[in-house]
């Protein structure tokens, strides 16, 4: 039996430092913006493909039900990726880059606060979507690895994870939702 014990213990020193190059800054203007617009009653629309949709389904349960079950205004999330049989009709009918600006354009109010989650900020259906949002006075907020590609350039704030890595950026991506989560059940 081998001994992972070498490459466990460089991968956890990879994500330290990894964590340690975030912009708290950013992340901070982040949550500003979703309790604004938790406060104001806005809408918060976030999607992703892959890992990064899991992420993206996982930011909606611990908004919606972890930070707001004790509060009297609370978080409204809604997940893009979570309705596969709207997202197979967009890629059949249309296009894969329409299974997100399709429902998005059903639902958006202006004003709203659109979160696209890409490990390389190049996913063709969150670019297009988060272009859409940005075009029609969306607050939109990208969360990105590697050079934070297209994505990074149209997001209005956002957070970046500075790795060449899509495990880690994910990992990163998680830890975000949970330190916001943390953070944010303590106000009301």
């Amino acid at each position: 039996m081998k001994n992972y014990i070498e490459e466990i213990s460089n991968y956890f020193e990879r994500e330290k430092r990894v964590l340690d190059s975030i912009d708290k800054a950013s992340l901070s203007k982040v949550m500003n913006v979703l309790e604004q617009a938790r406060l104001d009653g806005r809408q918060i629309f976030i999607m992703g493909n892959g890992g990064s949709g899991a992420t993206a389904s996982h930011y909606c349960c611990d908004f919606n039900k972890g930070i707001s079950i004790h509060k009297n205004k609370r978080y409204r999330m809604i997940c893009l990726n979570d309705n596969i049989p709207t997202m197979m009709a967009y890629a059949n009918d249309i296009a894969y880059d329409e299974v997100f600006v399709g429902p998005l354009q059903n639902f958006y109010n202006e004003g709203d606060v659109v979160i696209g989650i890409s490990g390389s900020g190049n996913s063709g259906n969150v670019v297009e979507a988060m272009a859409w949002a940005k075009a029609h006075g969306a607050v939109t907020i990208a969360l990105t690895g590697y050079n934070g590609g297209k994505l990074k350039q149209i997001a209005e704030y956002g957070v970046h994870v500075p790795v060449d890595d899509m495990q880690i950026t994910e990992d990163m991506h998680m830890t975000l939702d949970h330190c916001m989560m943390k953070i944010l059940c303590g106000k009301n």
